[in-house]
């Protein structure tokens, strides 16, 4: 029960001022959207500030990712992080979360609006259409009544729950409102009629610390404090999205994705991720992680599909396929021997992350097609059980994360 006791006196301590007790909060809300992914989950097309006041919730400020423009020159991240994912990251608030590190997303996410905007933040929270429809257990379903999102909503359900709020806002939104700038609109009308649910106190207490709780298991809710004692406590605990430091397991592996196509696609890419070899070589442990995609978007994707889902071939994928940058971290100290792709091996990208082994590969489908990657670590030092942290995607974690099925290490 240690771990249990030692978790709860931290929330007692931590959670009354960061809910307000003593003076307002304001924390930037990132909402990530899966369908076009990020290392975190997925883009955070949309924003809003959550405000806590004497631990009341309102949504205040809201608006698009986009409309702040782009940075010149970037905001600084670390040189290791410029090397595997491009000084984008500091660049666009879009891309902020190209990195798993969400010690490096919020500041830079934090730095971004406080340039753009002129208000302050206290922290960064970010959350996506899954754990909404967690939160949407607890509280029930939310009725959409801004005339103003009424009007754009182009036949889409007024009536989000549980079930159809994933569905509405990564796939039937873009069929129903052609506009991106509108879509924007429906995605902050909806998640505004979420938080009002939160905040009215009527929500069932135990499911919602349940909903919580989940979609903090599941990397799908995020927190960051700008206060350093708040902070420190948070990065002993997943819900601070760290690739190093104390919440990290010795033997943490992590596979991540990033969208590629830029557009919508990744709502019809299903992935797997599962450890097929686990073996000592030569005094040092060797583990493979493959990892396997498929395209299951209709064969005539490329003219069913939106523009705005498929892209239309903007950034040379042509239309229905999708194209993922897949990133592979290994425990501190390891290396990416080789990486293998549907039994060939492949050229990949080798970095360093906090001293912890990092590869990047690209795959691209047609509708239809699937493949697998084949991560093979070395010289890991390692001996405990591995522990191994994904990208958040639409799918349940237990169809993504699955067991493990070891080959002889013969």
């Amino acid at each position: 029960m240690s771990s249990q006791l030692d978790t709860a006196a931290d929330a007692a301590v931590l959670a009354p001022s960061m809910l307000g007790a003593d003076e307002p909060r304001r924390y930037l809300l990132l909402m990530q959207n899966n369908a076009e992914s990020r290392a975190t989950g997925g883009i955070p097309g949309a924003l809003a500030v959550l405000d806590f006041d004497q631990g009341q919730l309102s949504l205040k400020s809201q608006t698009s990712a986009g409309a702040l423009g782009q940075f010149t020159p970037p905001l600084p991240i670390s040189t290791e992080e410029q090397a595997i994912y491009s000084p984008r990251v500091g660049k666009f608030m879009q891309d902020v979360n190209l990195t798993p590190d969400f010690a490096t997303t919020a500041p830079t996410a934090k730095a971004m609006w406080e340039k753009r905007t002129g208000e302050k933040v206290d922290g960064v929270v970010s959350l996506d259409p899954v754990a909404l429809s967690y939160l949407l257990e607890a509280t029930g379903p939310v009725e959409v009544r801004d005339p103003a999102v009424l009007q754009i909503s182009g036949g889409l359900p007024t009536e989000l729950s549980s079930r159809n709020v994933v569905k509405t806002l990564l796939s039937d939104a873009y069929a129903a409102i052609e506009d991106p700038d509108l879509q924007d609109l429906y995605f902050a009308g909806a998640a505004k009629e979420i938080f009002s649910a939160l905040s009215d106190g009527k929500s069932d207490a135990k499911g919602l610390m349940e909903a919580l709780a989940r979609g903090v298991e599941e990397r799908r809710i995020l927190l960051w404090s700008s206060a350093e004692p708040e902070q420190s406590v948070l990065a002993k605990y997943r819900v601070a999205g760290l690739v190093s430091g104390p919440s990290v397991t010795p033997a943490q592996f992590g596979i991540y994705f990033n969208d590629g196509t830029g557009a919508k696609m990744d709502y019809w890419v299903k992935r797997s991720v599962r450890v097929v070899k686990d073996c000592t070589r030569d005094g040092y442990r060797a583990v493979t992680v493959r990892v396997t995609s498929a395209n299951t978007a209709p064969s005539d994707a490329g003219e069913s599909l939106p523009d705005y889902v498929t892209g239309v071939g903007a950034y040379g994928v042509p239309p229905g396929s999708a194209q993922t940058n897949v990133i592979a971290y290994g425990p501190a100290q390891s290396t990416i021997d080789t990486v293998v792709k549907d039994g060939a091996q492949v050229p990949f990208a080798a970095h360093k992350h906090n001293q912890r082994g990092v590869g990047a590969s690209t795959v691209r489908l047609k509708p239809g097609e699937s493949t697998t990657l084949d991560f093979n670590f070395g010289h890991i030092v390692q001996n405990t059980e591995l522990n191994m942290v994904v990208t958040p995607t639409t799918q349940a974690v237990k169809d993504v994360v699955l067991p493990a099925a070891l080959a002889s290490c013969e």
